[in-house]
Parts: structure tokens; sequence; C-alpha cells
């Protein structure tokens, strides 16, 4: 076993002074820092650090509630867990455990009403009420097993838990919070993710350098392990199911599978030491906090490079809150065929709304802006108040998220000396959003006036 597994042990790692308390923007990440004792929480757009929030000893763990309310941070040390409000990044609540219980992870139920924690000195699952922040029951688990880490089915109902020392898996059911099948077969298990469908569940083998996959219906590892880098550790797995990521700790690389063919088809050079990972709800960046090299890097899920590194102190386990639900404008500018010189045309401009929640009730302005050679003759649009002079129609109606304003219609008159190509812009703002333009390039062909003087 790599030195590093005992986790930060004998490490004097420098306090952060907690930043002041304030309210949270836009979709953040939670990342536990156990030599400093801390939560640095950083900004997923800007990938920037915002706050760092003081919770328990030695917190190795964190993970965020479905409706991204709160975030809750095992802390190994301290045999309790740190309830954080996401909104005001502060701790509200923290949960006393068993003393001696030295919780390893930290995982909450999909539906929401459980927080689940192996506990590496007890050898037992503890179970959260997240309404009434209450340990409701202790599962044993088998004696000396080394509980690292837990998986829960989409369903909520079954947790997965990996076990290091005896190299298995163990089964939970969550409505009898009873042990229901134990799965064999590993050296050292470590990270554990079940895929969306919740058909099969991936298993990181610390020593053996692989990944195993267990078919949630029986309960067996089926296929052959999938060789990775050295030492995983920690996983996870994009929101579509296509890759999982890997955290391999003595390469300081992260292996991704593609789960169709599982196989690997990239490896992602990080920082050093890449313990845990997490994955973006909207799939389109992992972060790996990599603990010696104390930063966290950001891998683009698409390119598959990293794109960002935010430095941090001794990072170990993160989440991501879940993509705040909001309006997204969309705008959309199109025209029929070629313009002709001397002559008309017609745009129609379209506003839609692909976001996860209605428009505001705020003015949604959309500005066109015409470039030489055109020149605006009538802007109108059912609903909406459009001003020729400025080139601007506004609305204040709702607009719900997957439908679209009716369309507004611009025509224009084309200079007798325009040739080319001429393009069009036109802006989208407002309603609880930010900006969206559209251009349309627009040909235009030699004037056809064949008249005789």
């Amino acid at each position: 076993m790599a030195a590093g597994l005992a986790l930060t042990a004998g490490l004097a790692l420098p306090v952060l002074a907690p930043s002041p308390a304030m309210a949270a923007t836009g979709q953040q990440g939670y990342v536990d820092n156990p030599g400093a004792n801390t939560v640095t929480v950083f900004n997923t757009t800007t990938n920037t650090v915002t706050t760092t929030i003081p919770v328990g000893t030695r917190p190795v763990a964190v993970a965020v509630t479905p409706n991204g309310l709160h975030a809750y941070v095992a802390n190994r040390s301290s045999d309790n867990v740190s309830v954080i409000d996401t909104t005001t990044n502060t701790v509200t609540t923290t949960i006393p455990l068993p003393a001696g219980d030295s919780p390893q992870d930290v995982a909450i139920a999909p539906n929401g009403l459980h927080a689940y924690l192996p506990n590496f000195g007890t050898s037992t699952l503890s179970v959260i009420d997240t309404t009434t922040n209450t340990v409701t029951t202790d599962i044993p688990l088998a004696s000396g097993s080394d509980p690292r880490f837990i998986a829960i089915t989409p369903d909520s109902s079954h947790v997965y838990v990996t076990e290091l020392s005896l190299g298995q898996v163990q089964v939970v059911d969550t409505t009898t919070n009873t042990v229901t099948a134990t799965i064999p077969g590993f050296t050292q298990p470590s990270g554990i993710t079940i895929t969306p469908n919740g058909l099969h569940a991936y298993v990181d083998d610390f020593s053996a350098n692989t990944v195993s996959v267990i078919d949630t219906g029986t309960n067996t590892v089926v296929g052959p392990a999938i060789p990775v880098g050295n030492n995983p550790y920690g996983n996870a797995i994009t929101p579509d199911g296509h890759q999982v990521y890997v955290g391999n700790v003595a390469d300081g690389t992260v292996s991704v599978i593609d789960t169709t063919s599982n196989t690997v088809t990239a490896t992602v050079p990080v920082g050093t030491s890449p313990y845990k990972l997490g994955m973006n709800p909207d799939g389109k960046h992992v972060y790996v906090g990599n603990f010696s090299s104390n930063t966290v890097s950001v891998i683009d899920t698409t390119t598959n490079t990293v794109t960002a590194t935010i430095p941090v102190t001794g990072p170990f386990g993160i989440a991501i809150t879940p993509v705040p639900a909001g309006p997204a404008l969309t705008i959309t500018k199109t025209h029929t065929g070629n313009f002709t010189a001397g002559r008309t045309g017609t745009y129609t401009i379209t506003v839609g709304n692909n976001g996860t929640a209605p428009t505001d009730g705020t003015t949604v302005t959309m500005k066109d802006t015409l470039p030489a050679g055109l020149t605006a003759t009538s802007i109108t649009g059912r609903g909406w108040r459009c001003t020729l002079r400025t080139l601007t129609c506004t609305r204040s109606d709702v607009l719900n998220p997957g439908n679209t304003y009716p369309p507004i219609t611009l025509r224009v008159r084309v200079a007798r000396t325009a040739t080319g190509t001429l393009t069009n812009t036109a802006m989208v703002s407002g309603g609880g959003d930010g900006t969206a333009t559209a251009t349309d390039p627009t040909v235009i062909d030699p004037c056809d006036d064949h008249h005789h003087w």
C-alpha cells in the first residue's frame, strides 16, 4: 500500500484564515482540506476561490444535497459531520457520530432523504436523516473491513460500500438497513461510482492498478478488470454515463474509461497525488484534488485536457453543486436566399429559452445592428414593442423553458452599391439571464436593374 493512503498522517499543513461569510452566487465547488481543517469554496465559472470555511478535524469527504442547499462534510478525526449552508457558506449544524467512528466518506441519497457515512474506525455505516440532521442508525459491516468509499443507486434503494482491507464490496438495502450481498474478487477496492442507469458500478482497485465492473442486477463482477494507472483511488462518472474518470495517485494522472468498450481512451496528466474527483452535474468538467501539489485540476470532458488549475491547501474530497435553475435566452436570425442590391430583404429573429427555469418577468430586450449597406424599413413582432429608430424590441411576459417568443420580422432595403457578404447581428438580454448573440451573413447579388435611359 502506498504511504499516501494513510491519509495525511504526520502532516502539519498551514491553516487558512477563514474568509468573511458571503451570499453565494452561481454554481460552486466544495473541497475539503484535511490538514487545514477547512473547506475551500470555488466558483465553477471563474475557477477562483471565493471563501474558506472552518469545519471539524481532518475533513476527508464532502457531498452536496440534490437541491444544492447544503454540503455535508465528514470530519474523520473529530467524529462528526459539518453541515454547510451553501447560500451563506457557513456551518449551520454539526452532527456528532459515535466516538471512534472515523468517517471516511459521505454520500447523499439521490432522493435527498439520508446521508450515509462509512466509518473506518468501527466498520459501520452511519445513516443520517437530512431533515433532522440526526444519526438514525449505524449499520454493522464486516469486522475489520476498512470501509473507504460508498456509492448509492439512482433509486436510493442500495448503498455499495468498498472494504479495502477485506478486498470486497458490501451492498446495503436502504429499506431494511441491512447488508444483503457481499461481492468478493478485489485486492484493495477503493473508489466506486454507479452508472446513471443504475446497471453497473465501477470500482477502483488500489494495489491492483485496475478498475472492475459490477453488474448491480446480479451483484457480481463482470468482464475482465480494466488496467489503469498506478494506485487508482477515487473516480467519477459523467452524467450521461459514457465516461469514468479515475485518479491514479502514484502517477499524477487521470485515466478516462469509455463505458461502452470498458477501455481507457485517454490519460490526462494532472497534479501530484490525485486522490478524489468531483464531477460537475452538467458533465462538462471534472475536478481533481491534487493532495500533494495543493491544487485542483479542472478537466474539460470534451477534450480531456486540463483547462484550469485552482490553488488550495491539501485538497482531498470534492463536490459540486447542481447547475442552478435559471433561464437561458437564445436568439436566432435567418433569411431566405440572397439579397439583391437596390431591393428589399427580410430577416426573421427568434428569441427562445433553453434554460431550466422561466424568465423572471423583467424586460427582455432584442437589439439589432445592421451593417453599412442595409437600411431598416420596418421591425415588428406580435407582443413585442419595437422601435425602428433604435432597432430594439422589448417585452416582459414570462417565457417558459423550451419555448420561444413570436418571431420578429425585420425588413431592410439593400443599397444599390452593396456587394459581397454583409453580416447582420442581433443580441438579446434580460429576463434574468445574461446576453446571447446571433449573426446572419447575407450574400448580396448585383443589382438586376436593366432599364435603358
